[in-house]
Order: structure tokens, then C-alpha cells, then sequence
């Protein structure tokens, strides 16, 4: 074959390639605690909570691990004193950060109850809202379904109308309006978030980032539509496979190479503050939250994120 004829094939099959991602980093059981940092931060949410280094973490057994399992989770046996700190919690940040990439995570199970406020996001703390926010999986009090959001710098929009299964919500990801509530898109099920998550085992969650979109897909555990690449942790995935997505963030009205910088994963868990506390009695949740989650540990005993694993591709 000629040379001319060689680089017309690879110039044809171009689009495909580069649809493709390979696994970079592949987390699993105590690979977390070598893939993260511990932030014994005081939460910027403003939350009933106290996050604790991992020392402390570890000898409280708020986190540990299996060969194929990581716990993250909250105290769930102290009665708080209304002058003291916040309930023991868990803040987590990847040592790595990322541009154009795809991250699977593999859940099995979520926080839940009155007053959580887990989180599974990315962004470059130093530099926010500047570098982007994009959160995967978020919600509070137990109210289902799950929104993915984007949260940004002035000047980034969503349309109105774009490819996707979610509904979308506000269409201004800038922080400084809406209440900061940025531009998230709502998931068509209930078994994306809280309980109902839990009761079905779970399930997985994509994001794909580039400069073009980003997109964030979610399948229950007990989906026939998983794809095999997702369910089996394959060495290589193509997003372009895998179906529309649950959220499309395109660039439409949004150039997300200047509002997206590269972002750090980060995991917790906060109770209350901004968002949790806000919405309480909205939520049918019983007394005022910060009273309910000083008063009640055993009301957190199903407080805890349980990762099979979290795959990176780049």
C-alpha cells in the first residue's frame, strides 16, 4: 500500500479515534487513599459538619476499604453539643487534575437522610468559579431525582433545547445569579439519587469533558442499557456509543475552554448549610435541620458513599 493511501485510511478513521478514551487511573478498594487527599476544611456550604483528616477518618471508620469496595461516611453514634463542632464527615479531593477526560464511577451506594447533602463534583478550588464546577451527583434531604449542574464565571449559557433525557432547569451557569443554583439539568428517574438509588444497588455514573461538551450519563444497576464497555470497566470507551446523554452541556453559548480550567474529583458528605438547610422544611423532614442531625446519629447510619470504583480515561 502506498504511503499517500496509508494516510488517507488514518485520515478517514480520524473522527473515530479520537472518540476513544484509555484507562489512565483505575481507583479501587484502598486505591482511594492513594488517589486522594483528605481536606479537614471548614465547609464552605456552610453545613452542620466537621471534616476530619484521615488519620482521624480512618481510626473512626469513616472510611475504609475491601478489595473492591471504598466507604466514605458520616459519624453516626455522637449526640452533638449545640456550642460544639459540627457531625464528622468526610471531604475528599483526586491528587490529579483533568481536562478533556471521561471519569465512571460505580456506586452501590449514596448517603442518605434528613439533612444530607452528599456531592460527586469537579472543579479547582483555588481558582473558583473561574476553572468550572461541574457536579455529577447532588441532591439533599432524600429528594429525588439526581441534577447534574454546571456552575461558572459570567458569560456561559445552556439552550433551552438540546439533546438529552433530563429536563433542564436554569439555563445561566453563572454563580452570581439564580442564587448560584448554576445550570443543571434534572434526571429522568428517581433511582438516580437517595434511596431509591440504594434499594436497586445503585448504579454508574459517566461524565465526558472536552471543549466541545460535556455530558453525564446515569444507569441504575438493574438497566439493560448499561453499556458492556461501562458495566465490564473496559481498558478503552467511546461516549459516542453510549446513547443520548442524561445532561448535554455543548458550547453553544458556552466556550467551556475559557470557562473550564483543569479540575480536580472531589467526594463528600456536608449536612444543612446553603443548600440542605435552606430547603429542610420544604423537604418533610422532622424538627429544624441543624437540631435533627445534632440530636438524631442513628438517623445517619445509612449515611455513607460505597464505591466499587472510579475509572479515569483519557
Amino acid at each position: 500500500m502506498k504511503f499517500a493511501q496509508i494516510s488517507a485510511l488514518f485520515a478517514a478513521a480520524g473522527p473515530a479515534l479520537t472518540a476513544a478514551y484509555t484507562l489512565s487511573d483505575n481507583i479501587i478498594g484502598s486505591g482511594f487513599y492513594n488517589a486522594f487527599d483528605f481536606e479537614a476544611i471548614a465547609d464552605p456550604t456552610h453545613g452542620r459538619v466537621n471534616y476530619v483528616s484521615q488519620s482521624t477518618a480512618q481510626s473512626q471508620n469513616l472510611t475504609f476499604a475491601s478489595s473492591n469496595s471504598f466507604i466514605l461516611r458520616a459519624d453516626f453514634k455522637t449526640v452533638l453539643s449545640p456550642s460544639g463542632p459540627g457531625r464528622n464527615s468526610v471531604r475528599i479531593r483526586s491528587k490529579k487534575t483533568y481536562t478533556t477526560h471521561v471519569a465512571v464511577f460505580d456506586m452501590r451506594h449514596m448517603p442518605q437522610g434528613c439533612g444530607t447533602w452528599p456531592a460527586v463534583w469537579e472543579t479547582l478550588e483555588s481558582n473558583w468559579p473561574n476553572g468550572g464546577e461541574v457536579d455529577i451527583v447532588e441532591g439533599v434531604n432524600d429528594q429525588s431525582p439526581n441534577a447534574a449542574t454546571l456552575h461558572t464565571s459570567p458569560g456561559c449559557t445552556m439552550p433551552a433545547s438540546r439533546l438529552q433525557t433530563g429536563t433542564s432547569l436554569q439555563l445561566d451557569c453563572n454563580t452570581q445569579v439564580n442564587g448560584n443554583a448554576g445550570c443543571g439539568v434534572r434526571f429522568p428517574t428517581t433511582q438516580s439519587y437517595g434511596p431509591s438509588f440504594n434499594s436497586i444497588g445503585g448504579g454508574w455514573y459517566a461524565l465526558e469533558r472536552t471543549n466541545l461538551h460535556i455530558r453525564v450519563w446515569f444507569w441504575p444497576r438493574n438497566s439493560g442499557s448499561v453499556p458492556a464497555e461501562v458495566k465490564n470497566g473496559a481498558s478503552t470507551v467511546n461516549p459516542d456509543s453510549w446513547g443520548t446523554p442524561t445532561a448535554l452541556f455543548p458550547n453553544t453559548s458556552c466556550d467551556l475552554a475559557s470557562h473550564f480550567s483543569q479540575n480536580n474529583i472531589i467526594i463528600n458528605l456536608t449536612f444543612c448549610g446553603d443548600w440542605a438547610g435552606n430547603v429542610y422544611g420544604s423537604s418533610g423532614c422532622p424538627s429544624t435541620c441543624v437540631d435533627f442531625v445534632n440530636n438524631n446519629p442513628s438517623a445517619f447510619t445509612n449515611a455513607y458513599f460505597d464505591f466499587a470504583s472510579l475509572k479515569v480515561y483519557l
